[in-house]
């Protein structure tokens, strides 16, 4: 199998592209599993791990690559939604055969192939996340592979509903754009890190708030993380936010999901599994 890894969001240290190398060289000398780094994922444009045509470009590239298996996302940040309708209509069979793995910020291309029909894609690990932890490393690359029922979040084994996951800043950002995909009769897993909760707050109401977000079938609050502080202290735990909110919207509230920006971070397939 063979992975290729690209950046679409913000800079990427090139010292984790050599540490990512490093731990497939040494966890899977046979060869079994090996991923090529988009020569672009380095690049420097402000905020951005390049400019808005260079991340497009080596994104649609590695899409359309028949020889690579699978597009696994190097980081998140920001920058992803900058480019997703400009890489839209140029993906071809091959990359609707893709899996894709990724969450953060890559969750607006997730949202757009999702939306489209393109490939299978999952909220999970990235490539940057790999060479943190064995096991994030292993349950990322064994989605991957095979879809392995193993690295999925634990709800998803007794609920037959289609599922997804975001971090809620970036579907909130997304609701009514043209990448919010039909989310109708879906599970909706959310997932937040270094946001005070006012904002969680602000955006639980605005995406609850949506008529499209109202059809899903329910919601799973995952973990918040590295929460700033609010001065006054907000009062409300981040489930307790999602409980009030998903009570005034009437979407049922389903209790807590294994997802966050943390070595745990397990894999939600989109979609049917």
């Amino acid at each position: 199998m063979k992975i290729g890894i690209v950046n679409a969001s913000s800079r990427f240290d090139p010292d984790r592209g050599v540490a990512i190398q490093a731990w497939f060289a040494e966890h899977l000398p046979d060869g079994a599993i090996t991923a090529v780094i988009h020569p672009a994922s380095f690049g420097k444009h402000g905020h951005f791990g390049g400019d808005d045509r260079s991340r497009a470009e080596a994104f649609v590239e590695f899409a359309n690559d028949p020889r690579l298996d699978a597009i696994w996302f190097a980081r998140g940040g920001y920058g992803a939604c900058r480019i997703a309708e400009a890489v839209l209509p140029r993906l071809n069979a091959a990359a609707r055969k893709k899996r894709y793995l990724g969450y953060s910020d890559a969750g607006s291309l997730l949202a757009l192939l999702y939306r489209h029909g393109i490939g299978r894609v999952a909220h999970g690990p990235m490539a940057s996340d790999a060479v943190r932890n064995d096991a994030t490393a292993w349950r990322a690359l064994n989605w991957l592979r095979s879809g392995d029922p193993a690295s999925w979040e634990p709800s998803l084994h007794d609920d037959p509903r289609p599922a997804v996951a975001f971090n809620l800043s970036i579907l909130d950002a997304l609701v009514g754009t043209a990448l919010e995909p039909d989310l109708s009769g879906h599970v909706l897993l959310l997932e937040d890190v270094s946001e005070p909760m006012y904002r969680i707050d602000r955006m639980m109401f605005h995406v609850t708030g949506q008529a499209s977000i109202r059809k899903v079938a329910g919601i799973r609050m995952g973990r918040v993380s590295n929460v700033v502080e609010n001065d006054p202290d907000f009062g409300l735990t981040a489930e307790e936010i999602a409980r009030y909110w998903c009570d005034r919207s009437g979407i049922p509230f389903l209790g807590a999901a294994d997802i966050g920006h943390d070595r745990a971070n397990k894999v939600v397939p989109f979609g049917p599994r």
